[in-house]
């Protein structure tokens, strides 16, 4: 690899090998479609997608305002878009001297072994990797098809070990039907058969009592419902293996987009951000558990991707790496975690109005976005920069700048494949599904942006009838900015390009119209965090245990503790109220009457009755579970106390002031 460096540095920049993640080139046969082709990359028009006309002369695909299909005019936009990319970046004196980054796909075993790690499981093949308790807490609260992909990982390993060993004699002279190869065959015969009993006759996936879900769920759900309770993995392998409609997967990438909707949780529903870094931690194992899982059941091969590390931007604005731009932006401003310029120039844009027409469609104008970007990156810490004086659609190429500026795609290079492998999954809801999975496994800062720009995207969509921007628009304009990073549209061909074109822009749309559900964690997820704490602390009780044992042997002075139950849980047992705890409001302790119908809402109203003198907003305030089988939790208003404090009798009720940003 050639490299090319710059006392500035280096933009990092990557690219897929065709062969693995992209779509197969199909429709160009000979020298002169390809040569057609090679000039409608150009303009953004593919000779090789028109379709034959019908008998009265039209194409077979009209355009239609719905937004429930992607038709092929439509698409036209997407082209659009590529070609003012390609423009944007033509004649600029200030590109600096980049480096594309290889990716590289590890060779068997060396993929398994880093997916174990991730997954918080390298004990299986490195006893020096890390604590094996915290593994087997984490391996004792696996659903089956969970535990199955981490069987199936392992054993990649251990075969591949295995053939670096050195055979045993009886090894290699074991024949067929001796003792110990008809044992091996009962055992995998005996497995076989406790799967199959894990379904019963009419496809319901019997649960194992592992605290992750309910233990049973129908196939035949309806659509609309998303069950949290229960492993996607296991929905998915019910619809398998026990429904019929599953030789009827959806193919149809453009068919309608189903108002899918969350049950509602008594415990209430977490979101991201909820959670303290500790259990974050968890999440993030067991998602990553769950969603190869997930892929594992549909017969999906993902492969991981991994990008060589360069030398990139260490400071600026446009081109720097999302952790090196929010550090420097924390120094100004802590608790940041979306980017100030992103900040900025969506609170411009809107400040401006999104009642106008084709915002982020049509672009500025080319010369004013350039010079725009240079004042930019000079003035705008110094505050010296004339907002007044940027217009929206330059401000909306910036935006679009920024992103796909960034080193490392948004959607990362590690999960990008993974995005994209989202739309092979047999129905809308496994796809749904999928999306979430992955949407958490995204870095914070990769997260945090994505968030942000989805929810700026739906409020544009919100002005659609002045703007004319719906969500198939939208999505089809940002498509290639999210995808098309520095230096992968050199790395593909044509064809590629072509069949990536709708699959990018569909998904896109999943992440703006099913946002408000793809930040959130599973209850699933959640219940198996929650057994990892408690098997946790039971190790942590029997390891005091055996001190306060040893201390009083060896100094014969010590007697056994009373073990006092907690406050929440004498409280909630005996006395009909719980105690909350406001320490950043001078509150030591409030008293709040437990019933059937008191809902966190209730706590936080009832306090700001009582401190008249807190001047803060309501929305700025969160009641926080701490403690028992969760580290700390930001509840949701909607959450029955008592139902809670059930699920988690030794928790602790905070209040704490919550700065959004």
């Amino acid at each position: 690899m050639n490299r090319q460096q710059d006392a500035k540095g280096v933009i990092l920049t990557g690219y897929f090998s065709n062969s693995e993640v992209l779509p197969p080139a199909s429709g160009v046969n000979n020298a002169e479609e390809i040569e057609s082709s090679s000039l409608s990359r150009r303009t953004g028009r593919y000779s090789v997608q028109s379709q034959p006309t019908n008998a009265s002369g039209k194409p077979p695909y009209h355009r239609c305002n719905s937004q429930d299909s992607l038709d092929e005019l439509l698409m036209d936009e997407y082209w659009t878009e590529v070609e003012n990319i390609t423009l944007s970046g033509e004649g600029k004196v200030d590109v600096e001297p980049q480096e594309e980054v290889q990716l590289k796909v590890p060779d068997e075993g060396e993929q398994e072994k880093a997916w174990l790690t991730e997954a918080g499981l390298a004990t299986l093949f490195d006893e020096s990797a890390s604590d094996p308790e915290d593994m087997m807490g984490l391996l004792f609260t696996l659903t089956r098809t969970q535990a199955a992909a981490v069987e199936k990982r392992f054993e990649t390993i251990r075969k591949r070990n295995k053939q670096h060993h050195i055979p045993d004699v009886r090894d290699i002279f074991k024949l067929p039907g001796t003792l110990e190869s008809k044992e091996d065959e009962a055992k995998s015969t005996e497995r076989s058969e406790n799967r199959k009993r894990n379904i019963t006759t009419d496809g319901q996936v019997v649960g194992q009592g592992n605290g992750a879900g309910p233990s049973e769920q129908s196939v035949s759900e309806p659509e609309t419902d998303i069950n949290l309770e229960l492993s996607f993995s296991d929905q998915a392998l019910g619809y398998k293996e026990g429904s019929k409609a599953s030789s009827q997967a959806l193919t149809d990438t453009d068919d309608k987009l189903p108002n899918f909707k969350l049950s509602r949780d008594k415990t209430g529903l977490t979101k991201m951000g909820d959670l303290s870094p500790q259990d974050m931690k968890k999440v993030h194992r067991l998602v990553l558990i769950e969603m190869t899982a997930l892929f594992d059941t549909a017969g999906i091969d993902l492969k991981a991707h991994k990008a060589v590390k360069l030398k990139v931007k260490e400071s600026g604005l446009f081109g720097v790496p999302l952790a090196t731009l929010l550090e420097q932006d924390q120094r100004r401003q802590s608790g940041t975690k979306v980017p100030i310029i992103l900040q900025r120039l969506i609170f411009h844009i809107e400040e401006e109005g999104l009642d106008t027409e084709w915002l982020l469609r049509i672009p500025g104008s080319a010369t004013r976005v350039k010079a725009v970007h240079v004042e930019l990156e000079g003035k705008f810490y110094e505050g010296l920069f004339s907002w007044e004086s940027l217009k929206q659609h330059d401000a909306a190429s910036l935006l679009k700048l920024f992103i796909r500026e960034l080193p490392h795609p948004l959607l990362t290079v590690e999960y990008l494949s993974t995005f994209m492998a989202v739309l092979k999954l047999p129905t809308k809801k496994q796809q749904l599904q999928a999306l979430n999975l992955v949407v958490l496994l995204l870095p914070e800062s990769s997260r945090d942006v994505l968030k942000s720009l989805m929810e700026f995207l739906q409020r544009v969509i919100d002005h659609k009838e002045q703007n004319k921007m719906t969500l198939n628009n939208i999505a089809v304009v940002m498509a290639p900015n999210i995808f098309m990073f520095k230096g992968f549209r050199n790395k593909i061909s044509m064809q590629q390009e072509l069949s990536m074109a709708t699959e990018t822009a569909n998904i896109v749309r999943l992440l703006i119209r099913y946002q408000n559900l793809l930040w959130t964690i599973p209850k699933f997820i959640m219940n198996q965090v929650r057994k990892q704490n408690t098997e946790n602390q039971k190790k942590i009780s029997k390891d005091r245990a055996m001190r306060r044992l040893l201390k009083k042997i060896a100094y014969d002075r010590e007697k056994p503790e009373k073990q006092e139950k907690p406050p929440s849980e004498v409280d909630s047992s005996s006395q009909g109220f719980i105690r909350v705890q406001a320490p950043q409001f001078s509150k030591v302790s409030m008293a709040v009457q437990l019933t059937e119908e008191l809902q966190a809402s209730d706590v936080l109203s009832h306090f700001l009755s009582q401190k008249s003198s807190v001047s803060v907003k309501r929305e700025d305030l969160c009641l926080y579970e701490i403690g028992g089988n969760i580290k700390e939790r930001c509840l949701d208003e909607d959450t029955y106390m008592k139902d809670l404090l059930e699920l988690n009798p030794s928790a602790k009720w905070v209040i704490k002031w919550v700065i959004q940003r």
